[in-house]
């Protein structure tokens, strides 16, 4: 992991990214700075091409010996106990390193100086029982993740410790996450919100077949607190309104035992930007109840001028203006998700206006202020 980094006049500037195994909004921050470096590699633990987004096929993506493990590819949180010495064994030869990450990349070394992009410090050591599921009781992959991180909490906490540490600079997503990096490292971090995926732009619309009534559209990854078992059950309250779902995960099962049961839900799962653009177009609006630390999808469904009913919390409050852009309701659960659904629905929204909300996230925006931040670094080094 010792060649190849991008430019900024004959500097060399190198990108890393903690795993590649999803698609999730990191991984679209993670596309948004492979489009602003597209000469830098970046490097990552693990990459399974097919199990993230296609665009990374043309970028020089360059993961570390343990991608040699399909296994660990596939299901990425069986590499827990190794991802920290693979890390440490990583080192990075640039005059800058910008790194995302959620608790692995940024403990990559480097020559150079070093830039953290983080999305939230490390969820398995610093907020274990909403990420493992722990409040909706015990499950095997709930026991599971508990069980290690217990096991191995102490020790990785002192190397996220250490990690944390180790930049020169962080910047982060949204206010919530400034907090929580002052709290838990103990570091004043600069917001600079993402951008939402530019879709309109992108791939044409493709309708899918199994949708043909009105609907209301969740996107997230299906895991225990994204609330998407309360968001089935809050849409099946509001008459003549159908949810689709797109994301996947472990609770999927769970879910469609639970759609069949209740109907008027597709669960659609992975899609295409081309599927994903004709939901967004056609939707009455979106509804997002996860705890988030950025509230991407809202900003996605503002740039097609469509509102959303969002949890009063996290990362919304950065993304959603009451009245303007969308509706929040203040727990998540069915009833109050469904009377804010029932007023997001009922009102004639003003599409140019939320568009414009949207634009103040622009890519453009977000690449000026980090190639802006890196030529600051390259002045100090």
């Amino acid at each position: 992991m010792t060649q190849g980094p991008a430019g900024i006049g004959n500097q060399r500037v190198a990108l890393a990214h903690d795993y590649l195994t999803q698609r999730g909004g990191a991984e679209r921050v993670v596309l948004t700075l492979a489009r602003a470096f597209p000469a830098s590699p970046v490097h990552t633990a693990l990459y399974e091409p097919s199990a993230t987004f296609p665009e990374f096929d043309s970028v020089d993506v360059r993961p570390l010996s343990l991608n040699r493990w399909r296994v660990l590819r596939r299901h990425h949180r069986l590499a827990l106990p190794f991802l920290a010495g693979a890390m440490d064994r990583g080192r990075i030869d640039a005059d800058v390193l910008l790194t995302s990450s959620s608790g692995w990349a940024h403990g990559i070394p480097t020559s150079g100086r070093k830039i953290v992009y983080c999305h939230a410090p490390a969820r398995w050591l610093y907020q274990l029982d909403r990420y493992a599921g722990a409040e909706r009781g015990t499950t095997l992959r709930s026991a599971a993740i508990n069980a290690v991180t217990r096991a191995l909490g102490p020790g990785l906490r002192e190397w996220d410790q250490r990690a944390a540490q180790s930049a020169d600079r962080y910047i982060v997503n949204s206010t919530v996450i400034q907090r929580a990096v002052a709290e838990v490292y103990g570091i004043d971090a600069e917001v600079l919100p993402p951008p939402p995926a530019n879709l309109v732009a992108g791939a044409a619309p493709e309708p899918l077949a199994s949708v043909t009534k009105a609907f209301v559209l969740c996107v997230a990854r299906l895991l225990p607190y994204k609330n998407v078992d309360k968001v089935i059950d809050a849409v099946a309250r509001v008459p003549g309104v159908d949810l689709v779902i797109v994301g996947d995960g472990p609770e999927r099962p769970r879910l469609e035992q639970q759609a069949q049961r209740i109907g008027g839900t597709v669960l659609a799962g992975r899609v295409s930007d081309g599927e994903l653009r004709w939901l967004y177009e056609n939707c009455l609006g979106l509804v997002a109840a996860s705890y988030e630390d950025f509230g991407l999808s809202p900003l996605e469904a503002a740039t097609f001028g469509k509102p959303t009913a969002a949890l009063h919390d996290g990362g919304y409050l950065d993304t959603v203006v009451d009245g303007r852009s969308g509706v929040f309701f203040e727990v998540p659960e069915p009833d109050a998700m469904a009377a804010a659904l029932e007023r997001m629905t009922s009102v004639t929204w003003n599409a140019d206006a939320i568009r414009t909300h949207a634009e103040t996230f622009s890519e453009r925006r977000f690449i000026a202020r980090i190639r802006a931040v890196i030529e600051e670094e390259l002045e100090r080094r």
